[in-house]
């Protein structure tokens, strides 16, 4: 029997929570994320979906792969972290943060050339009205990257994730982790919940001991 999913909170917005978040070391996992988002064909105006504070934006602009990047977040103190670390980096003038659902995307149909999104998912207890938004502002054709946690068979498979990929962090941040990997869904679900909002054409596979991964490149 597969682990039973149990929710976290849908928005982590407290300072404690955001710093908390910040200072767990990301860079490897948002490297492979842009890298692969590039493969892709990934750019023009892109939009983050879930951008937290920031750090996939501003390697996704230094990378060059878009000409701008509209960065959403339902978290204020996230945003708040994110716009600092815009602002040493200079890339506030590509990256535009913006506080809202992402149920609700404040953007036109078709608006977007490529969507990214990276560990999101597993905040929503149903994903699917994220999807269909996700669908409705991507532009036909546009390249589009999906990817979170997957949740583990068991409570032994938890254990070592978190032994294998917090050991460095504090209690409060290897706690982040736990909730998060048991709130996080299988790649079944991630495949029938991605039926349910109309997306027909994407690739989803577990793409790590830890991830999932729903991708379509850019059409020609």
């Amino acid at each position: 029997m597969t682990l039973p999913r149990i929710l976290e909170p849908e928005v982590m917005d407290t300072p404690e929570e955001a710093e908390a978040y910040d200072h767990m070391d990301h860079s490897e996992v948002n490297r492979l994320l842009v890298d692969r988002f590039v493969e892709l064909g990934g750019g023009g105006r892109v939009l983050d979906v879930g951008t937290g504070p920031a750090h996939v934006p501003i390697e996704l602009v230094d990378r060059g792969g878009a000409t701008s990047v509209v960065a959403i977040d339902a978290a204020r103190h996230m945003l708040r972290t994110g716009a600092a670390h815009l602002a040493r980096a200079g890339a506030g003038d590509r990256v535009t943060l913006v506080l809202t659902d992402a149920k609700r995307l404040p953007l036109a149909d078709a608006s977007c050339d490529a969507v990214l999104s990276n560990s999101i998912v597993h905040h929503l207890p149903d994903p699917v009205p994220c999807f269909e938004e996700i669908r409705r502002v991507l532009r036909p054709g546009g390249a589009l990257l999906l990817r979170d946690l997957r949740r583990p068979v068991d409570v032994a498979e938890l254990d070592r994730l978190v032994a294998t990929y917090a050991a460095d962090c504090d209690d409060r941040q290897r706690g982040l982790f736990r909730d998060s990997l048991h709130a996080a869904f299988t790649v079944d679900e991630v495949k029938e919940m991605l039926a349910r909002a109309g997306f027909d054409d994407l690739e989803v596979f577990e793409s790590s001991d830890r991830h999932w991964t729903a991708e379509r490149a850019a059409a020609d």
